[in-house]
């Protein structure tokens, strides 16, 4: 009996091991290197910091299976970028196009940048021209009988 059971464990850790597991060959490299190049291209709209090359989200998923399908059906990698913007706007992008709509996206991070330089510059400029005695004593000097200039 005991050798039933173990004949039985061998064949299950056999049959459940990792060489099952394996995903499937593709039968098209080609057509997987094309869907890999633009899904690289493209957003992930739930990640929003992943490629949907690189998500496994669901619509993630669902979008590189529409490459795929697009591609099967001869269209070019412009058509497919097109319909995606279509369907999800410029932000579907890595690298928007530069237009009115997206200079907020190309300008914006320089732009804060700046305004928060000029804010810094601002307060510590206001700062260096107020009186000494409008200061708090650091708490050694308090201790000490002094006062800092």
């Amino acid at each position: 009996m005991a050798s039933r059971l173990w004949a039985l464990f061998l064949a299950l850790v056999v049959l459940a091991g990792p060489g099952h597991a394996q995903p499937v060959a593709v039968a098209d490299a080609a057509l997987e290197a094309r869907v890999r190049a633009i899904a690289s291209d493209l957003r992930c709209l739930v990640c929003q910091n992943q490629s949907i090359a690189d998500s496994q989200a669901a619509l993630a998923v669902d979008l590189r299976q529409q490459v795929r399908e697009k591609l099967r059906h001869g269209e070019s990698e412009q058509q497919i970028i097109a319909f995606m913007t279509a369907r999800y706007g410029d932000f579907v992008l890595y690298r928007p196009p530069l237009r009115a709509g997206t200079w907020l996206l190309w300008f914006g991070p320089v732009l804060m940048v700046v305004v928060g330089l000029l804010a810094l510059g601002w307060a510590l400029r206001r700062r260096s021209r107020l009186p000494a005695d409008r200061f708090e004593a650091d708490p050694e000097d308090a201790e000490a009988g002094t006062s800092r200039p």
